[in-house]
């Protein structure tokens, strides 16, 4: 019998099997080595969009308190797990990495690239770790979910974002991905990967529960249908030695419990992390701010608009995603790929889309999850579109509209993360402080600058919400006596220099002016000459003492 390199082109073959023969010809000819460079290129190229100007970016609210929160972990050592905020442990502890590279021993001598340098680098994994993948997605799939994942607007955006989301996904995909490899060739070190990616996923971030939770239907469907296709579900159970399921688990409860217990050092951190749910369950339908339609995130990956922004749209991969999930249930699959994988992929991507659409409570970067599945879809479903073309020119227009695809959702991740950064036309801006913080900062150093006691100055924030002293504690943190109050007070109104909320500025005026506190009546004038915006419209006020305003003018005539 010819092998299927060996078919002559004239064999009357209809063109989906001829597509067949002619990737398995491709196989046997190098083309697993051809997969890999493609998908290390691919890498490279995400990696390119995800590491320019780090810094340019104000940090975000939540950026900077896990920022602050990393102080004490950098600076004492110290790491206590708060059931109640901040998340999972792996951010702070996998950011002493780049801090210790970086020689970094107090918070003061870290920068925005020191932290976003960490997400940046589990945004370029979550390529490579379809190196894993190759041979049961197909080749061509896994190089084309490598370029989707590389210029995904969401995905480029979000990997160079100081929160949790990047690091979850990237381990669940870990966990996907070395479960698969055990699933071929049932090797120990394959159960213990998969056990320490669910390990690090239980110690990221509260909502892998629902990525557990997605896995574990999308591999009791996946079961149920390879039953009913081939009836030898049991065969494949059994397949699992027990040695290797405990070896799993004990791996995935160590990794969790060792990040939790700061490595030991705080045992109650372990009951923590599970009594943090109660938390968790009670914010998913409160805080009407995140309160979101169940459509919330499809819309944003089809659609989006607003005002004279440009149009955002990640509606090739949603489009593409369709297709491949219906090619996967199709009863004769792919050829060349295994139909298993896919389907798992398939049950696990739309359980995900259906829970986080569910639950009212939504913030944009909690759609990478399921965003990343249909991103694998869509790569099934591009190649399936070339593979049933009729005859070449079809097939080169499939080709063509395949390419133009990521090149434009290329130029949507260089608007989003390098030109609209912090705009709200940006629709994965949520919540975000405008780049005035960043003209507020540098004012408060320069008038740091001719303060004889400098950095030391007493700086007071008059913030009813405490959401509107943020991002500063991060851009102050060389700052030593920076205080935050939610009322004007005759304290609150004792500082050289004070930062306030537009909505308390009369009170602050009066005790400034009209009322102000027993021997210490001083000449306050306004600290910035123009509207300064934290969030879209939310405005803070800002007012220092004449005396330090007329010697920072004297040394700004002096400059010029």
């Amino acid at each position: 019998m010819k092998s299927p390199a060996s078919v002559p082109p004239a064999t009357g073959l209809g063109s989906r099997q001829a597509g067949a023969l002619t990737e398995m010809t491709l196989q046997k000819r190098g083309w697993p080595i051809m997969c890999c460079i493609l998908i290390l290129t691919a890498a490279l190229a995400g990696l390119a969009l995800r590491l320019p100007r780090l810094d340019q970016r104000p940090m975000h609210t939540d950026e900077a308190v896990h920022a602050i929160k990393l102080r004490y972990l950098l600076e004492d050592g110290v790491y206590i797990y708060d059931p109640n905020e901040f998340h999972g442990p792996t951010l702070n502890y996998l950011t002493l990495i780049p801090a210790r590279l970086a020689s970094a021993e107090k918070l003061t001598d870290t920068s925005e690239f020191t932290l976003r340098i960490v997400t940046v680098f589990f945004g370029t994994l979550l390529i490579l770790l379809l190196l894993l993948m190759a041979d049961g997605l197909g080749p061509g799939t896994a190089v084309y979910a490598a370029i989707l994942t590389a210029v995904s607007p969401a995905m480029v955006f979000y990997s160079r974002y100081y929160i949790q989301e990047t690091l979850l996904v990237c381990f669940s995909f870990g966990a996907i991905a070395c479960g698969y490899r055990y699933y071929q060739n049932k090797d120990t070190k394959w159960a213990l990967l998969t056990g320490i990616f669910l390990g690090l996923m239980h110690a990221t971030k509260e909502t892998c529960i629902i990525a557990f939770g997605s896995m574990l239907l999308a591999l009791l469907f996946t079961l149920l249908l390879h039953r009913r296709q081939q009836g030898c579900v049991s065969a494949t159970i059994k397949a699992v030695k027990p040695r290797h399921l405990i070896a799993m688990l004990t791996a995935a409860a160590a990794v969790s419990a060792l990040f939790y217990s700061s490595f030991l050092t705080n045992p109650n951190g372990i009951l923590d992390s599970f009594r943090a749910y109660t938390n968790y369950f009670s914010r998913a339908g409160s805080n009407a701010l995140h309160i979101h339609p169940w459509y919330y995130y499809l819309k944003m990956l089809i659609y989006s608009r607003y005002g004279a922004g440009p149009i955002w749209t990640e509606g090739p991969i949603l489009l593409l995603a369709l297709v491949g999930f219906i090619v996967t249930f199709r009863t004769k699959g792919l050829a060349g790929v295994n139909s298993n994988l896919l389907r798992f992929i398939a049950f696990y991507t739309l359980i995900m889309i259906v829970v986080y659409s569910t639950i009212p409570y939504k913030t944009p970067w909690s759609m990478l999850g399921f965003l990343h599945g249909l991103i694998l879809l869509a790569a099934v479903g591009a190649v399936a579109l070339i593979r049933v073309a009729p005859n070449v020119l079809p097939r080169l227009i499939i080709i063509c509209l395949l390419i133009v695809a990521p090149l434009h959702l290329t130029w949507q991740a260089y608007l989003g993360s390098y030109r609209f950064y912090a705009d709200s036309c940006n629709p994965y801006v949520y919540a975000h402080p405008t780049t005035d913080v960043l003209t507020m900062v540098q004012r408060v150093e320069q008038i740091a600058q001719v303060h004889e006691d400098g950095h030391n100055m007493e700086i007071h924030f008059i913030c009813p919400d405490e959401h509107d002293f943020w991002p500063f504690p991060w851009y102050l943190r060389s700052f030593s006596k920076v205080g935050h109050w939610k009322k004007v007070t005759d304290n609150a109104v004792s500082a050289s220099l004070i930062i306030a909320s537009a909505n308390v500025e009369q009170e602050l005026l009066t005790k400034l002016y009209e009322l102000p506190p027993p021997g210490r009546k001083r000449l306050y004038v306004p600290l910035f000459d123009k509207y300064m915006e934290l969030r879209p419209q939310v405005e803070l006020r800002g007012y220092v003492t004449k005396e330090l305003w007329d010697r920072f003018q004297q040394n700004q005539a002096q400059s010029d």
